[in-house]
């Protein structure tokens, strides 16, 4: 049996292709079959560390209505007092001006009268100016959008500062209420108390105007007086009607010239009448 004659084909690779060259084909073969390989593998969607982009839930804050009518945001009660607005004059020690020509009175104090040349009217205010007078002031109202003069009674805060107990906390303010707005009458009564024992601002410059003596037990008619005079200091918030509030007034002895609870004017002199804003 005779010797098998080689292929074709082993003839024409072993007569034009040299080693070298099978060698560069063998490779190439390898590269496009790892290319074709790649081609069909299905894409990568994410690591376990990502969530699918149909699970992620963007956070939309509701968008807050204002409640307030006529005084257009100027503080609306409790605890929203985020709108800040620029004070552009100060005008006495507790009213001041808005760059937008309102007037905002301070609640629950009362200051020294400028117009009137008021003993300590001009260091009450140049401290509410120092404290306000170009910053950036919130507002929080109470009860009254605004009082019978159009102003705006408020609540008033720079920064951190409450700045109506600070005027009379430092003794550059009476505590002084005006019903209905009372929510932080206590406190200023408080704020009044320590800053008269301590002697400090009107209470020492004008003592012979605000700290008249106790008037002396009245006999209201021959009768002892069923009130106790002395102390602790009262205001108008602590009296339901006027009618207590007088009576309580005149059993004491006090008197347009000799109030020195002030609720007969927060000045020390009145009228003889009692909270006349109670009813």
């Amino acid at each position: 049996m005779g010797i098998a004659k080689p292929s074709l084909f082993s003839r024409l690779l072993k007569r034009h292709l040299s080693r070298k060259q099978l060698t560069i084909g063998f490779i190439g073969l390898l590269v496009l079959s790892f290319f074709g390989f790649g081609a069909t593998l299905p894409t990568k969607v994410a690591d376990n560390n990502t969530p699918p982009t149909s699970d992620i839930k963007s956070e939309i804050l509701p968008t807050q209505t204002p409640t307030t009518t006529v005084g257009e945001n100027i503080g609306v009660g409790g605890s929203d007092k985020q709108e800040v607005f620029t004070v552009s004059r100060v005008i006495d020690g507790d009213t001041i001006e808005l760059s937008d020509g309102r007037r905002v009175r301070y609640i629950g104090i009362d200051t020294p009268e400028l117009t009137q040349n008021e003993c300590f009217a001009s260091e009450a205010t140049a401290r509410n100016r120092q404290l306000v007078e170009g910053k950036g002031v919130r507002f929080e109202k109470d009860v009254s959008e605004t009082d019978r003069y159009g102003r705006l009674p408020r609540y008033v805060y720079v920064g951190d500062t409450f700045v109506n107990d600070s005027l009379v906390r430092e003794g550059y303010a009476n505590s002084y209420t005006y019903p209905p707005d009372v929510k932080y009458q206590n406190q200023f009564l408080e704020a009044q108390n320590a800053a008269r024992s301590a002697n400090k601002g009107l209470w020492s410059a004008c003592r012979s105007q605000t700290t008249q003596s106790t008037p002396t037990a009245p006999t209201n008619g021959g009768r002892s007086c069923k009130y106790s005079c002395s102390g602790p200091d009262k205001d108008c918030s602590d009296f339901s009607t006027h009618a207590e509030a007088q009576s309580f007034f005149q059993c004491c002895g006090f008197s347009a010239t000799n109030d020195p609870m002030r609720l007969d004017s927060a000045k020390g002199v009145g009228n003889g009448i009692a909270c006349e804003s109670l009813p």
